[in-house]
């Protein structure tokens, strides 16, 4: 009898949303830092502009760029590579 191995689930994508707004520099930065780590760990990847929505704009508006990692925030002002890499393999 040879004893089963349970099948190991492959692990989901992570998701993260990065509120940004047009002609912010933070948000450039950021936004490399993440493809940068992109290119070795895939994620999906949802950038959200806050210009012209006024909800968005008082939530986030002061601390672009805003990641959010599966749902929870992670990151303001900007992202460091090591820690979001710990996020994502996590």
């Amino acid at each position: 009898h040879v004893p089963r191995v349970p099948r190991r689930l492959p692990l989901m994508p992570s998701r993260v949303r990065v509120y940004t707004r047009e002609g912010c520099g933070l948000c450039r930065e950021a936004l490399a830092v993440i493809a940068r780590v992109r290119s070795r760990f895939p994620f999906d990847l949802e950038e959200v502009d806050i210009g012209g929505d006024d909800d968005l704009e008082r939530a986030y508006g002061i601390r672009i760029p805003v990641v959010v990692v599966d749902g929870v925030e992670a990151f303001d002002f900007e992202v460091d590579p090591a820690a979001f890499t710990a996020l994502l393999q996590r």
